[in-house]
């Protein structure tokens, strides 16, 4: 799958969301790229996506926000699954929807006792 490709597919998982979703994510860049680099710790060569920024729940109204949170989703560590189409989209879109989680304040425990881990 070329990139093109999976950056589709990526813009139909956030065309799922809900209205109130997309207003909450108004300041959030989505990044698609071909696997992690700088933004990510060593050894985690295998990440689907990532989080960074300040979850809301750990702000106030008094900070600063100088850069943008941004959402990582990596392609080439979702190719390495080899899954069916359908079964790949259904994980590219757990991964976008578990990065967002992430920006709301909701940690990995608990994404993986509600099956989104």
């Amino acid at each position: 799958m070329n990139p093109t490709e999976f950056e589709a597919i990526v813009q139909q998982a956030m065309d799922t969301l809900p209205g109130w979703v997309h207003e909450a994510l108004e300041h959030i860049e989505i990044r698609v790229t071909d696997a992690p680099g700088e933004e990510s710790e060593p050894g985690e060569e295998d990440l689907l996506g990532l989080y960074l920024g300040t979850p809301l729940t750990e702000r106030s109204l008094d900070d600063i926000v100088e850069q943008p949170d941004i959402i990582y989703v990596y392609r080439r560590p979702h190719l390495e699954m080899d899954l069916p189409p359908d079964e790949l989209r259904e994980e590219i879109a757990t991964t976008l929807i578990h990065e967002i989680a992430h920006y709301f304040g909701i940690d990995d425990d608990h994404l993986d006792e509600i099956g989104w881990g």
